[in-house]
Order: C-alpha cells, then sequence, then structure tokens
C-alpha cells in the first residue's frame, strides 16, 4: 500500500510473563506440578463453587472444568469469574499483533488492541482541533496558527497504552488462576481442544466445558480492488498519517473514523449506501449527525456503492462510485461491517457438530449454549449484540449457569449504548419507529440547542435530546441524544430506564445546572403523539 503500517507482532512470551503464564509441560512436569499443588493450599480461594465439587487432580475427568478460546473482553471476563468461583480454567489466545490475522490476536481483544480503547484515543486527539478553534471564542489568542500535530507521536503513544492493557489483562487472568495458552484453539470434540502453539507444535487438553470466545473481524466487499483498502484494523495502526481519505460505510464504525480523520487534518470523504448514516438508530439522531459531518467538513455521498478501486501510477488510489463519481485518495477505508471470528483460524465447529448460520455465527439458545450440549459461546461471534459490554455481561450469565448452576439469561432489554464520532451520539431503550411498529402509542419530547461549550465560539452545531414515553404507563421507554458528553450522560439515563422510570419522575427531578443533562429533566412540552391509538391518547389528555 501507499503508507507502511504498524505490524510488529509483539509475542507474549515466557520472558514477558513468566513460565507460569505458558503450562505447556512435558508430562512429568504435570505430574510433579499436580503432586506439589495437592501439598499446598490453593492461592486463590475458590468459596462460592457450586456446580463444580472440589475434586484432586486424579479425581478429575478433564484437564479442565472450563477452557476458553478466546482471549477478549467475553472470554477473559468469563474465564476469570468461573476460576474465582470454583472452576478450573484455562485459555487460549493467539500472540498478540496490532493487526489481526490467523496467527496473531492478543489478550484483550478487539476492543482493548484495535476497536474501541484506541479507537477513543484517537477520537479524543482529533476533538483538540475544533476545540482550538473554540478558543478564540473564550478570549484565548494563538494568532490564528493551529498547534502543529504529529499523528507519529499519537500512534505511538497509543501503541504504549495498548501494550500496557495487553499485559494488564494477562495479569487479571494470572491473579484469578486461570491458565493461559499462546496459540490457536481448535474444537476436536464436545470435550477436546487441540492447541497449535507459535512454533506449530500441537497439543490437546480437554474440558467438560467449552467456551467459545474469539469475537470477530472487520469485512471486505467483494469488488475489483477492494485488497487495496484497509479495515480499521491499519487505520489505527499507520506509521504516517494519509492526506486523503475515503471511509465507505454508513455505520458507527465509519462515522467514527471520518471524525478522526478529519478532526486530525486528512481530507475525508464518506460514503453510504442509504440517505443517511448509521442505519437502526432514531431517525432524528441520523439526520442530526448526518448534519454535523458535513458541517465539520467531510464530504458527503448518500445513496451511493462503491464499484472498484484502483491504484494510480503515482501510488495513490481512483475509488469508483456506482452513481459514476470517482474520488482521488491516498486511502480507502472499509467500514462495511465485521463478521464472527469462525473460520479464521478455523475452530473446526462444523465438524463438531456446533450449528452456525448463513453468516458464519455460533447459534445459540437463550443461555449460550450451543447445539452441543458441552460448548458455550458469548461475544460477537454468536452476533447478537456485538458490544463489548454485552460480552461481558454474556460471560457474567456463562459463569452463573455454568460454573453456580444457576441457569441465567443475558438481559437485553434497554441497552445503552454510543457512537463516538463528533459531537457523539448516545441512546438506550427503542427508537420512535421501533415504538410504533411494536404497537405501542407513544409521547415524543424533542429538544434542540446550542450547547454552551461553543455558545461563544461562533461555530453553529447543535445538540439534539429526545424522550420517548409509552401514553399507557407513563415509562420513558427511549432517550437518545446527539451532543458533547452524551455517552456520560446516557449512562445515567439507561440506569433509569432499567428501573421503570416515568416520565413524571424525570419531570420530578431537580436538574444539574447549567449542564446539558438537565434538558432531560426539564422537558416540558409535547413535541408529537404517534401510534396506532393516537386520538385515544390526545383524548385522555384533553
Amino acid at each position: 500500500g501507499t503508507f507502511e503500517r504498524i505490524g510488529r507482532s509483539m509475542s507474549i512470551s515466557v520472558a514477558r510473563h513468566g513460565a507460569a503464564a505458558f503450562p505447556i509441560f512435558s508430562n512429568a512436569a504435570k505430574r510433579a506440578t499436580r503432586q506439589l499443588s495437592a501439598s499446598i493450599p490453593a492461592r486463590h480461594p475458590r468459596r462460592h463453587a457450586r456446580a463444580f465439587s472440589v475434586k484432586t487432580r486424579a479425581e478429575m475427568e478433564y484437564d479442565y472444568d472450563i477452557f476458553t478460546i478466546g482471549g477478549g473482553s467475553g472470554g477473559v471476563r468469563a474465564s476469570r469469574m468461573s476460576s474465582q468461583a470454583g472452576a478450573k480454567v484455562g485459555l487460549v489466545e493467539l500472540p498478540y499483533a496490532a493487526i489481526s490475522s490467523a496467527t496473531a490476536g492478543g489478550l484483550g481483544g478487539t476492543c482493548v488492541i484495535r476497536g474501541c480503547v484506541p479507537k477513543k484515543l484517537l477520537v479524543y486527539g482529533s476533538g483538540f482541533e475544533s476545540e482550538f478553534r473554540d478558543a478564540v471564542g473564550f478570549g484565548w489568542d494563538h494568532g490564528g496558527s493551529m498547534p502543529e500535530f504529529s499523528w507519529e507521536r499519537l500512534i505511538a503513544a497509543k501503541n504504549g497504552e495498548i501494550e500496557r492493557l495487553n499485559g494488564i489483562y494477562g495479569r487479571l487472568l494470572d491473579g484469578a488462576g486461570v491458565e493461559k495458552y499462546e496459540g490457536a484453539g481448535r474444537v476436536t470434540g464436545p470435550n477436546s481442544v487441540e492447541i497449535t502453539d507459535v512454533d506449530g507444535k500441537k497439543q490437546t487438553v480437554t474440558a467438560k466445558t467449552i467456551l467459545l470466545a474469539p469475537g470477530g473481524r472487520a469485512w471486505k466487499p467483494d469488488i475489483p480492488g477492494a485488497e487495496l483498502g484497509i479495515t480499521s484494523d491499519e487505520a489505527l495502526a499507520f506509521e504516517h498519517q494519509p492526506k486523503r481519505v475515503v471511509v465507505i460505510g454508513g455505520g458507527y464504525i465509519a462515522v467514527e473514523f471520518a471524525g478522526i480523520f478529519q478532526g486530525l487534518g486528512s481530507k475525508t470523504d464518506i460514503v453510504y449506501r442509504a440517505d443517511l448514516p448509521l442505519r437502526g438508530f432514531d431517525q432524528e439522531v441520523r439526520e442530526t449527525v448526518a448534519t454535523n459531518l458535513g458541517s465539520r467538513g467531510t464530504g458527503i455521498h448518500a445513496g451511493a456503492n462503491p464499484k472498484a478501486v484502483t491504484k494510480n501510477d503515482d501510488g495513490s488510489l481512483t475509488l469508483e462510485l456506482d452513481n459514476g463519481t470517482t474520488i482521488e485518495c491516498d486511502c480507502v477505508m472499509w467500514a462495511t461491517g465485521r463478521v464472527p471470528n469462525t473460520d479464521r483460524p478455523d475452530l473446526g465447529l462444523k465438524e463438531a457438530g456446533v450449528e452456525l448460520d448463513a453468516k458464519g455465527a455460533v447459534v445459540v439458545n437463550e443461555f449460550s449454549k450451543t447445539t452441543v450440549d458441552s460448548i458455550y459461546a458469548v461475544g460477537d461471534v454468536t452476533n447478537r449484540v456485538n458490544l463489548t459490554p454485552v460480552a461481558l455481561m454474556e460471560g457474567m450469565a456463562f459463569k452463573d449457569t455454568v460454573v453456580l448452576g444457576k441457569p441465567t439469561k443475558p438481559d437485553y432489554e434497554n441497552i445503552p449504548s454510543a457512537v463516538f464520532c463528533q459531537p457523539p451520539v448516545a441512546t438506550v431503550g427503542v427508537t420512535e419507529d421501533e415504538a410504533v411498529a411494536a404497537g405501542m402509542t407513544v409521547d415524543v419530547y424533542t429538544s434542540t440547542f446550542t450547547p454552551m461549550k461553543i455558545s461563544l465560539a461562533g461555530r453553529v452545531e447543535k445538540a439534539f435530546m429526545k424522550l420517548i414515553v409509552d401514553t399507557a404507563t407513563d415509562k420513558v421507554v427511549g432517550a437518545h441524544m446527539v451532543g458533547p458528553d452524551s455517552a456520560e450522560i446516557m449512562q445515567g439515563i439507561g440506569i433509569a430506564l432499567k428501573c421503570g422510570a416515568t416520565k413524571a419522575q424525570f419531570d420530578s427531578t431537580v436538574g444539574i445546572h447549567p449542564s446539558s443533562a438537565e434538558e432531560f429533566v426539564t422537558m416540558r412540552t409535547l413535541t408529537r403523539t404517534v401510534g396506532p391509538k393516537v386520538e385515544a391518547a390526545v383524548g385522555a389528555k384533553a
């Protein structure tokens, strides 16, 4: 490609974590270790075991009670909590690398290494551009000259932080008593996993229960020249900043990276096939995000699809769209969706009898059990709700179900989420369209205003807030926001919806002034009522 990328694989070695981190021993060493373990108290007392009673090593039918394939958020949480609750747990994860592949991954998974965390760091970095400009309106004089930005320094700092977090994940597993393996795991039976280490050596471990948590990966469309583009993995690891970037896609990853590149000074365009970005979000939220993208300088190509990418003699790229438009750029970034990681590397699931759906996701029941009774799956590999906190929740429910013997279903109702575009989006509950589609009649309250943070900046950018209220119960069933600090605000609103808060309770809450958050408890003017029983609802208020 035109730009060099950071692809340096930093192997998690014995030198880094200690020999105890990699229990790949000879049989004689294993026997000696077991004898020693039987003679000393356990380092991590497991006081809450229910489904797994305490057994000596000789009495155990399997090497492990639970063996996890995948060391991302869901796999690590489930493994740690299961070990602390009394189970003997092992986990296998690929070696660390900034860019994922069939042979590289790392403890922490997508979120920590090449997703949520590094992305948010770059969002913070890119946000300073507008704040430097806004500062003039608040009395700061920088002589019309913006501070100099170094992409290289930002990426180096980001890499250092990610490597630190990767090490923390390893130590968290050590502290919980989880035995780690570095390599690729493949299911070879209902109770067996074959591990291939970085040198190609293979060994098999057995477990009463196998947990699949390999996550997902970015997907590229099948068009000519698609291989010339990059994904979010590479976008977070460029050694040098591209001057002209085209982001393909209209989802949260696309609008986030469009904001990152634009804010850091790259000429940025975004291409999506719908009329608005963020399909599935509230309509008015989508409209606000599109307006904000344009007002911040991002070129918008709505209603278009990529047709082909070609490389020019000077190393630049030409993107051809199906509407006849061509865009010259230095980087095409595919943000066109993600797919479950069931075949990179091959997990052997079909041969083991684990059902996959048409997209390659592991099919599970409401307790995260697959079609094989001894195999469970959590996180993005199941393609349910692909969010890190949801994977954590599913991991906790797995621990309760399998280790404690208390069948627990993950709760997917009123999950708050955020999109870290600029300014960010946050939401919880149903959208207006979803409420109507579900047969509800709802009152809709909206507010659009200029945030105080930019009131003196001379910049035109509106914040937007929305509450959706069930007319039958007065419960707030949806809350949506676009504006500064929306994610921080929505976390608290999420608790309120989880508790079944009513609009009357919102109204009776004293606001924090001056703040944007207080708008959620001061919206008194009804914007509209929608749904199948509008006349009855309006009549009841008359």
